[in-house]
């Protein structure tokens, strides 16, 4: 899934460092555990596995559960919410591929003034005109 990918390749951009249990991530994020569960059965939030299958949150993923409570409690049920977020990743990346691209768009103009410099001759270089008299 497109959505999935930008998500993942955006948590390893921000270093994730996934040190929370379940318990501690609930918390924090102001939820009961289960709730937690439920939004990964669901798609929402993907947490880091121990060797052992036990979950680890990190601060992106406590951000990310801040995120979905913002949502649901403005009246989004966990499909909308789901939605938001792949449309919110999607913004990010096309945001990230933009300033890419402008400027790589600054660099070829630049690279263009700089042979506009070399190719022009200064007037006072240039040889006699003929003038046919």
């Amino acid at each position: 899934m497109a959505s999935e990918n930008a998500r993942t390749e955006g948590a390893t951009s921000r270093g994730r460092r996934a040190v929370y249990v379940i318990s501690v991530a609930a918390e924090l994020a102001g939820v009961h555990p289960q709730t937690l569960r439920i939004y990964e059965r669901k798609g929402l939030l993907e947490p880091a596995r121990t060797g052992g299958g036990s979950r680890r949150y990190s601060e992106w993923d406590i951000a990310q559960l801040r995120r979905i409570q913002e949502l649901t409690n403005a009246g989004l049920n966990l499909e909308g919410v789901r939605r938001v977020l792949e449309l919110e990743a999607e913004v990010a990346a096309l945001q990230d591929e933009l300033e890419r691209v402008r400027a790589e768009a600054r660099e070829a103009v630049a690279r263009t003034h700089r042979q506009y410099r070399r190719d022009l001759v200064p007037l006072r270089q240039l040889p006699a005109q003929y003038t046919g008299r």
